[in-house]
């Protein structure tokens, strides 16, 4: 829209148009979620919401980087039964502990890491074990 309001005219009235118009136009059936609930209607209100909701469809993380390895760590560990071949296993693992060395030689920002590499050797035995049974 890049008309702009005529002087003259209230904003409120001017507004109030655009609206009439646009909803004789059908634009506004056309919009994205138009007749769907809204969501999260139950939910506390938090003043923040359009925020987290951005982040999360962007794939935005707030954790320190700190915390955002330990978390990736923790995840790598729980997808690793789920994973078909042992050269997968050892990518991931080892892109893992690449990022774990970086950080260990140059500490990020916040809390502290408390994190060593993986022993790829020993968590591809147990993967090995885990699919032999």
């Amino acid at each position: 829209m890049t008309e702009r309001k005529p002087a003259g005219v209230s904003f409120e009235s001017w507004v109030d148009q655009q609206i009439r118009e646009s909803e004789q136009r059908g634009d506004i059936s056309r919009l994205p979620g138009f007749g769907k609930p809204l969501e999260a209607l139950s939910a506390p209100y938090d003043e923040t919401w359009w925020i987290k909701a951005k982040m999360q469809r962007e794939g935005v993380s707030v954790l320190p980087p700190a915390l955002a390895l330990r978390k990736e760590a923790e995840d790598v560990l729980a997808r690793l039964p789920e994973i078909r071949t042992e050269a997968e296993v050892r990518r991931v693992l080892t892109e893992v502990n690449e990022k774990i060395h970086a950080a260990v030689r140059r500490p990020p920002p916040g809390p502290l890491l408390n994190l060593r590499p993986f022993d790829v050797a020993a968590l591809v035995e147990e993967w090995r074990e885990a699919r032999a049974s």
